[in-house]
């Protein structure tokens, strides 16, 4: 008597699952795919003040935004601030990560769910939250001056220091829960192995812990990244009407403008570069740690 199971069994079973996955293929395809590809149709038409817009194929909406300095510096800025909010995320979140998913006691999910808590607020809630600690009359201007620290209120709002620090407020959550579901699928054992065979703290986190978790790092840190290139409501509270990054640019130019093409173009761009440079990023990884 045979004991596999019949070949027929698993190709259904393979069709099942191909049926399932056409559900959320069409929604994505509907949902996003198609307005962006509106969208970038809208970038190749022109303004006109009075207009709207008028029909045609050009791409002097992309040749506006490169060839002015004003928008490379915010493209680059908008870079900047990513990168920064990426790489303190991922260095203040490895370690609560690693205790997360190593800790047994019994207060774990609590602890988790103290991660998740600020998730609960939205963006535009904790910016303003973070204003009233950063204002010359705030609590942290307020503190230090009341302890004969400082003579005169730091400047903190409407710098970029205030948005990164903002942008990593909220991104933080996304990157500890990240690596705390990867990380828990790392076998204790292999860590045990490492300290048994000789290796110290530096060299089992460097030669063992981080390989290991490179899926979870690529996935928390391409998440905060994106995250942090597309942020609107912490720049303009925290940053405010001089600071400006791609997130309120492009809104800028759809609400305030009117200037859909144009508006188009920026979004395109900026979606670009942030695939971009995840897609390059992520390549360099993989290729270092292969």
């Amino acid at each position: 008597m045979s004991l596999t199971a019949p070949e027929p069994v698993a190709g259904a079973r393979t069709s099942l699952a191909g049926m399932l996955v056409v559900p959320a293929t069409l929604f994505v395809a509907i949902g996003l795919i198609g307005p962006i590809a509106i969208l970038f149709r809208y970038s190749l038409n022109q303004f006109i003040p009075g207009q709207f817009m008028v029909d045609g194929l050009t791409i002097e909406n992309y040749v506006k935004f490169f060839t002015d300095s004003f928008y490379l510096n915010v493209l680059w800025r908008t870079i900047r601030v990513a990168v920064a909010c990426t790489v303190v995320c991922l260095i203040m979140g490895f370690p609560l990560a690693y205790v997360l998913a190593r800790t047994q006691s019994r207060f774990k999910n609590l602890l988790i769910m103290l991660v998740v808590l600020p998730l609960f607020v939205g963006n535009a809630v904790r910016a303003a939250g973070w204003m009233t600690a950063f204002g010359s009359k705030g609590a942290l201007n307020a503190s230090l001056m009341g302890l004969g620290l400082i003579d005169q209120p730091l400047e903190i709002m409407f710098t970029e220091t205030a948005v990164i620090i903002g942008i990593i407020a909220v991104n933080l959550p996304f990157m500890v829960l990240t690596l705390q579901s990867v990380i828990e699928g790392i076998n204790r054992n292999v860590e045990e192995a490492a300290f048994s065979l000789g290796a110290g703290p530096v060299a089992m986190f460097r030669r063992v812990l981080w390989p290991l978790a490179m899926p979870g790092i690529l996935a928390g840190t391409i998440l905060t990244f994106i995250l942090a290139m597309n942020a609107y409501a912490t720049p303009v509270l925290l940053g405010g009407p001089k600071f400006q990054t791609m997130g309120p640019l492009v809104y800028g130019q759809f609400a305030q403008q009117n200037n859909w093409p144009f508006g188009g173009a920026i979004s395109f761009i900026l979606m670009t570069a942030t695939l971009l440079l995840t897609i390059a990023a992520n390549l360099i990884v993989q290729r270092r740690y292969r």
